[in-house]
């Protein structure tokens, strides 16, 4: 019996201690020792005690510095919370947890990273084969860049590797960068370029170390090789047509834009299609027109001349000083025209027998000291290759009159009842005014001439006298006269003049009828009657 109390209270010992053993009072902190977070995020460190019912905490930094961090203990939980995590958390923390007299402490160190994005890859421009292009990689938001690493991979070809391995000198978010030169050829289309980049830090299942970033390459070419056709020519008759169509090569392939080019060298938009067709042609359609092949990384022109043909047109002659000039003076005569191209003017004069006599090539004539010779028609014609076209203008050269001529025809010198003829004429000027005109005391009487001619029919006594010719123009006028003389007829037994022979011949024949009358009145009073038709009768 003694035997079984002593086990019994054996067990009982142990079991106590056991007991008390399980109810020690003890720490755990969540993470365990080490936290490593990134910047911007949010991180909860936790202090767990067991064997106190109402234990108390602290936290502090073991440099005393400030936490950053927000506390929340709650019975036997006590958490500490950054949120957002920045450079200022990366500490050692210290949790400190109490139980009466009792005292436990546990550090727990955070680390800080920063690798938020994807590389970026940018390129120094468009892909454009067989010129050289800068191809960066980029990482943003790095820290610490001291443990970062960059490769750099087109395809199977790995370009370039970079690792950043200078001190850090202060705490800070950097980006860094590897840049590749390199020559894209058409075979690089559709390859892969591949930026990955690395953070050396420790695993933690929840924390990307490597990011990558894929581009598929697209190389393009620049257009070239330009190419206007044009149908049907690029010399074209006013009111035609044309059509000119563009072609450029690139890839990708080039839009064709046309356009005119202005006078001042500025390009007037036409149209976006490959073909441009102009219809009714006029001449302001002439010019350069422009075709351009355009794509993503560049345009190539080429440009062609149209010229619209219009024959000669609106031909114009400038005569100065006049077109009727004094003999010895200067005459210039200018010939212009509209036309395309611009006609060529050809100065000619027009002969008597109506053949041309080519005179110059220039657009003005000159003429210094004319004389009468030159006067004449003068031709201008304006010349291209859609035609001609012509302008005459008369060119008068005037003198003074010379060279008078007043003549009286058969003689100066006629008799009474003849016929005469006073002509005068100016044999060295054509354009000239002729003035017959008779002297007298009284007046002069001004003739009625014809052509400088005036009949005189049957001359009398006091047509004799003196005639004056007067020949004028513009330019002078001279005189000439001449003294008509009219002699009477002599009284001459042989001389019958027309008149008194009729009147003889008219009286022979009166005196013969009147008898005649006579005798017939005579019979008819005798019978009462009288019948000439009886008469006749009466003698057969």
């Amino acid at each position: 019996m003694p035997g079984r109390m002593v086990v019994i209270f054996g067990a009982s010992y142990m079991l106590w201690i056991v007991f008390a053993a399980s109810q020690a009072f003890k720490m755990e902190t969540t993470p365990e020792s080490r936290s490593l977070a990134q910047i911007g995020d949010s991180v909860s460190l936790t202090c767990s005690t067991t064997g106190c019912e109402s234990p108390s905490f602290m936290w502090r930094t073991q440099m005393d510095s400030p936490l950053y961090a927000s506390v929340r203990s709650e019975g036997t939980n006590s958490t500490l919370t950054m949120n957002p995590v920045s450079f200022e958390n990366e500490l050692s923390y210290l949790c400190m947890a109490f139980c009466g007299s009792e005292k436990l402490e546990k550090g727990i160190r955070v680390e800080i990273y920063s690798f938020p994005k994807d590389p970026e890859i940018h390129f120094s421009g468009p892909l454009e084969a067989g010129k050289p292009v800068i191809v960066k990689c980029l990482v943003p938001d790095v820290y610490p860049f001291d443990r970062l690493e960059i490769d750099l991979w087109k395809g199977d070809h790995h370009m370039k590797s970079q690792a950043f391995v200078e001190d850090v000198e202060r705490k800070s978010l950097e980006t860094k960068s590897v840049e590749v030169t390199f020559t894209p050829i058409i075979e690089d289309t559709g390859k892969a370029l591949v930026c990955r980049a690395r953070l050396h830090i420790d695993e933690i299942d929840s924390v990307p170390k490597e990011r990558e970033t894929t581009k598929e390459l697209q190389v393009y070419i620049s257009p070239q090789n330009t190419v206007i056709s044009v149908n049907p020519s690029t010399r074209l008759q006013e009111g035609g047509s044309v059509t000119m169509t563009c072609s450029s090569e690139g890839l990708p392939a080039p839009q064709i834009f046309w356009s005119k080019k202005l006078d001042n060298e500025n390009l007037q938009p036409l149209s976006d299609n490959a073909t441009l067709t102009l219809i009714a042609m006029r001449m302001e359609y002439s010019g350069i027109y422009v075709c351009e092949g355009v794509n993503l990384i560049g345009k190539h022109r080429s440009e062609v001349e149209l010229v619209v043909q219009v024959a000669p047109r609106d031909i114009t002659v400038l005569v100065s000083p006049s077109s009727i000039l004094e003999e010895g003076s200067f005459v210039t005569m200018t010939c212009s025209s509209d036309g395309l191209p611009a006609p060529k003017i050809l100065w000619s004069r027009k002969l008597n027998n109506g053949a041309l006599q080519p005179l110059s090539e220039n657009a003005t004539l000159t003429l210094i000291s004319t004389t009468m010779e030159d006067s004449g028609i003068y031709v201008c014609d304006g010349i291209n290759q859609a035609g001609i076209s012509r302008k005459e203008v008369e060119l008068i050269i005037q003198v003074a009159p010379e060279d008078i001529k007043l003549t009286a025809f058969p003689s100066e010198s006629v008799k009474e009842g003849d016929t005469v003829i006073i002509s005068c004429t100016c044999g060295n000027v054509p354009e000239t005014w002729i003035i017959l005109k008779k002297k007298a005391e009284t007046g002069d009487t001004v003739l009625k001439s014809i052509d400088g001619a005036y009949t005189i029919r049957k001359a009398q006594l006091e047509d004799a006298g003196v005639y004056e010719c007067e020949s004028k123009n513009e330019i002078g006028s001279k005189l000439k006269s001449l003294t008509l003389d009219v002699k009477g007829r002599e009284n001459n037994r042989d001389y019958f003049s027309p008149e008194l022979l009729v009147l003889y011949c008219v009286s022979s024949l009166i005196i013969p009828a009147i008898g005649m009358i006579i005798y017939f009145a005579r019979k008819a009073n005798m019978k009462g009657s009288y019948s000439l038709v009886e008469a006749q009768k009466s003698k057969v």
